[in-house]
């Protein structure tokens, strides 16, 4: 991965000092709390309902265990105890105490990390397929281009106030687990026909109050090209985005109000002109960049056993078959991680937790742990020979639950519990969810499944690309939750359909379960997945089990009776 050159620890170090400053002015009452919000948000902390929250930035997803093992310090020594793995790859410490932010920063420093650019209207982490460097057929780790993006946009003066947040995401895979057509702008690296490298670019992607599938402004585009390229996107967009209202102002918006082709037009006009009067980016830094993501040597992976001591287990069987992946060297495996045991916060790892991670990845799996987009931790390098070591290591504390993919491994907001935008609770709900098809047994009958669960319409839970989305909103002081379905992040890009009224939350775990009973009497095959049921039959059969017709009656009493009244 990566390392910091001079230039990087300097200006992290300079970083947490201003900080360090601006917060002794806020703690000493010199500044208010409205003149410090533009401060801290520029270092990534946030004020929540209850506390002040740090949003740590890993890059493209991608920690050591040095890494790791300190952002357990931090857990344990600034907040309670464990961390929130987030959507964005990135992750969030929710008790941190005013005064001793700029120590914690201080300290994510010593390790090449810090909190810059995770909050305000400017360019955020750059995300990455969290398989990046390990899946097969990849026409390039993703997190070169990534780390380019980073570097290019880190403090950059022209995109610092941009109209809104901005989102960049990179797959170097046809299976998209980076979900790029839902962000800003969307890179998918991609070969011609002469075997050049370049990107298919999606630009007006995004879920929130307004959610857009990504929309493909330059089919491909030689890697040469791609600075100069997007930003003249940027440009464009921060001289016509809205300003006026921040519900209209994301790029999406744009779009939508000059129309891709126009858009695509003027973009292409000011490219035209830059491309000739930017510099390339220099031979030697992309060569320092691309040698920082060279694979390990797979030829040191010890012999592949021809029986495991673990053969006969149960539980290691279903691990196996529901949290290990296919790697581009046979010899090997990628290992994800649950962080969604059965009535957990999605998510939520503890120090202890952390620190079994960082051991597991320094013995076992070269150094090196990933983030993924949906709250998981994956081992993208697993020697096979070493699956039963990690599982045994992994259940000592509590972190070998076999349900990647199934309907308990659940995506969730963190909801009335700490967002002071929520208007419905998403913790609870994703546990109670996850208790009851635990309980009856049954999640890995039903199969792949994706739930995605948002607090408000902010839309912080992705519940657009769930299979099953579900968005808590407030009516009249009571928590009512919306469902959608056939939502999907991936490279088949789709937003859910809602299914109709919302449900209060002791109604909701029983539309659920109906959910569930209407795909698995009416599929064809149990190998026809929910997601492939849904587009087959379409929303009538749900429609029909959960909001049956009401019988036609004259009768006053009868109506009164039925609650309509």
């Amino acid at each position: 991965m990566y390392r910091y050159d001079d230039f990087d620890a300097a200006f992290v170090r300079q970083r947490v000092d201003e900080f360090r400053a601006q917060v002794k002015r806020r703690v000493d009452g010199v500044i208010t709390e409205d003149e410090f919000k533009p401060l801290r948000l520029q270092n990534g902390l946030y004020l929540q309902l209850h506390a002040y929250m740090l949003r740590v930035a890993i890059p493209y997803g991608t920690l050591t265990s040095r890494q790791m093992r300190q952002l357990a310090h931090i857990a344990e020594t600034y907040d309670r105890g464990f961390g929130h793995f987030t959507t964005r790859q990135n992750i969030q410490f929710n008790w941190i105490d005013l005064p001793r932010v700029a120590d914690a920063l201080s300290d994510l420093a010593d390790v090449e990390m810090h909190a810059i650019q995770t909050s305000g209207n400017c360019i955020r982490n750059v995300t990455a397929d969290h398989f990046a460097g390990a899946v097969a057929g990849e026409v390039q780790d993703p997190r070169i281009i990534a780390e380019l993006l980073r570097q290019w946009s880190m403090g950059h003066p022209e995109y610092a106030f941009l109209p809104r947040k901005f989102k960049i995401a990179v797959t170097g895979s046809d299976n998209d687990r980076a979900v790029v057509a839902f962000h800003d702008i969307g890179l998918k690296l991609r070969a011609d026909d002469e075997g050049t490298i370049g990107v298919k670019i999606y630009i007006g992607g995004g879920l929130g109050r307004s959610p857009r599938v990504g929309r493909v402004i330059r089919e491909f585009l030689p890697l040469g090209d791609l600075l100069p390229y997007i930003d003249q996107i940027l440009h464009v967009y921060n001289r016509h985005g809205r300003r006026d209202n921040k519900y209209k102002a994301r790029i999406k918006i744009l779009v939508d109000e000059m129309g891709i082709d126009a858009f695509r037009d003027e973009v292409e006009s000011h490219f035209a002109k830059a491309r000739h009067h930017t510099p390339p980016v220099p031979t030697d830094l992309m060569a320092a960049i691309t040698s920082a993501f060279a694979p390990p040597d797979f030829a040191v992976a010890p012999p592949i056993p021809s029986v495991f001591d673990h053969d006969f287990n149960a539980g290691f069987d279903h691990w196996i078959a529901t949290n290990t992946h296919p790697h581009r060297d046979d010899r090997h495996v990628i290992v994800s991680v649950s962080l969604k045991s059965h009535g957990a916060v999605p998510g939520d790892a503890t120090a202890d937790q952390m620190r079994a991670l960082a051991d597991l990845a320094e013995s076992f799996g070269y150094d090196e742990l990933r983030v993924s987009h949906e709250q998981n931790i994956i081992l993208p390098h697993i020697p096979k020979a070493h699956l039963p070591a990690v599982y045994d290591g992994l259940q000592k504390t509590g972190l070998a639950t076999a349900n990647i993919g199934l309907i308990s491994d659940i995506i969730a907001c963190p909801g009335m519990d700490y967002c002071g935008l929520a208007t419905a609770r998403s913790i609870p709900i994703a546990q109670e969810i996850a208790q009851r098809f635990d309980n009856l047994k049954t999640e890995h009958d039903i199969g792949p499944l994706k739930i995605k669960i948002s607090g408000c319409i902010n839309a912080c839970g992705h519940h657009h690309v769930g299979h099953i989305g579900i968005l808590g909103l407030d009516r009249a002081g009571v928590e009512n939750y919306q469902i959608t379905l056939g939502g999907d992040g991936t490279e088949a890009a789709s937003l859910g359909e809602r299914l109709g009224p919302g449900f209060p939350a002791d109604q909701l775990f029983s539309a659920i379960e109906s959910i569930i009973d209407v795909y698995l009497t009416g599929r064809h095959h149990p190998k026809e997945d929910f997601l492939a049921y849904v587009r087959r039959v379409g929303l009538t059969p749900f429609k029909t089990r959960l909001y049956p017709p009401l019988k036609k009656t004259s009768s006053p009493k009868a109506l009164e009776d039925m609650g309509c009244a």
